[in-house]
This record gives C-alpha cells, sequence and structure tokens, in this order.
C-alpha cells in the first residue's frame, strides 16, 4: 500500500502550497491539497511540525497555517527585514533567523517571541537545532560559525571562517554538523571543532539533507 506524505513548497508569488503525494513504488503522484496566500513578498523559508505550516517572507512576517483545522492561524511580527530560516525544535518551540541578525525562539503554545538574540552583525544565512533541542548552530555574513545554548539562550562557542557559509546542519545523530560555503561542504567534528572533511562540488550548493 502506497504512503501517503505531505509536502509544502513557498513561492516567489508570495504563496505557500500544500501537495498530497501517494508514494507508489512505480510512479508518485501529487495532488493539490491547499494554498496559503498570507504574504505580501515572495517566501523565502518555510518549516512544519506536526501541526503547523510556517512560512517566512521577505514582507518581515511569519505566517501560520494550522494543518489540523486547515485555517490561517495568524503572524508572528519579531524581525526587521526578510526572513532567512525557520525550524521547529520538537513541538513546543520554533527558532527564527532573519537579516536583522536576530535568532528568536517562539513557544507554540502561546505563540509569543520567549528569547530574542542578537546572533549575528550581519545577516542570520542559516541555522541548524541539535537532535537534542538544547542546542543550535547558526552562520552569518559576519563569517562566524556560533553554537547557542537553547536553554540559556546565550552563546557557547564563536568560530571565525574565512568566508560567508550560506548553510548549516546538524547531522542525524548530533555528533557532526556541515557548513557550506559556496561549492565546499565542511564536515565538523562536535568534541574538537574541528574539520573533519570536505566535499568540493563543481558549482555552488544551493541546499543539502543529512539522513542515516
Amino acid at each position: 500500500m502506497a504512503a501517503v506524505v505531505e509536502l509544502i513548497a513557498g513561492s516567489y508569488e508570495q504563496i505557500a502550497f500544500g501537495y498530497r503525494v501517494n508514494t507508489d513504488e512505480k510512479e508518485w503522484t501529487a495532488k493539490a491539497d491547499f494554498t496559503h496566500h498570507a504574504h505580501t513578498a515572495s517566501v523565502s523559508a518555510v518549516a512544519t511540525s506536526e501541526r503547523f505550516v510556517v512560512t517566512g517572507s521577505k514582507d518581515e512576517t511569519i505566517q501560520l497555517y494550522d494543518m489540523k483545522k486547515r485555517i490561517e492561524h495568524g503572524a508572528l511580527l519579531h524581525h526587521d527585514g526578510t526572513i532567512t530560516c525557520l525550524e521547529f525544535s520538537g513541538s513546543s518551540h520554533l527558532l527564527s533567523g532573519g537579516e536583522d541578525g536576530l535568532l528568536c525562539v517562539w513557544s507554540t503554545k502561546k505563540w509569543e517571541c520567549l528569547k530574542s538574540i542578537k546572533a549575528h552583525k550581519g545577516h542570520v544565512t542559516s541555522m541548524s537545532v541539535h537532535p537534542s533541542g538544547k542546542l543550535a548552530l547558526s552562520v552569518g555574513t559576519d563569517k562566524t560559525l556560533r553554537t547557542w545554548n537553547l536553554i540559556t539562550g546565550r552563546s557557547a562557542f564563536i568560530k571565525n571562517i574565512k568566508q560567508n557559509a550560506h548553510i548549516v546542519r546538524w547531522s542525524p545523530d548530533g555528533d557532526k554538523y556541515v557548513v557550506v560555503v559556496n561549492d565546499n561542504v565542511n564536515i565538523y567534528d562536535l568534541q574538537t571543532a574541528s574539520v573533519t572533511g570536505t566535499i568540493t562540488n563543481p558549482k555552488r550548493i544551493s541546499s543539502l539533507s543529512l539522513r542515516l
């Protein structure tokens, strides 16, 4: 029996699309499920939890969509600039990063901003939450990689890197993380914070996902 997954996509046309995808072994088929036109500028980030879809935009807002009730759930207003990255930490918290250099931690119970951290002197370009939910990584246009203690909301470690990184991701087991700079993927060990390997691509890397 084919499994059904939900695919969420954001567009330059200010709209988030939802598709139900039947993953048949022979052929995958997609059926339009919903559209969410809540932004006034292009969608720049998307994240999902079991219940909510959140989208960030160049209009400086984070819009919420309740997948259970299939209704708009409101907007989060705190950033001053494009929302560059969004990620849920379990079902209880949402993290957002923006061109204003802020890293914000939101409660998904009341949808209020619990912490607003000036993470980078320039833009926050990417972030990733550790599988434990206790740490987060962020990179920015100030050429730094920063480790955050999400329990205290304080910086735990700062590493200067030679160029502006645009992607950072934890490994699924949380023992390693990768930092992408243009066409290079640098693999770091958590304990030593040193590069253990580098993968080079012929062209600039635009997206990356890790799995066991």
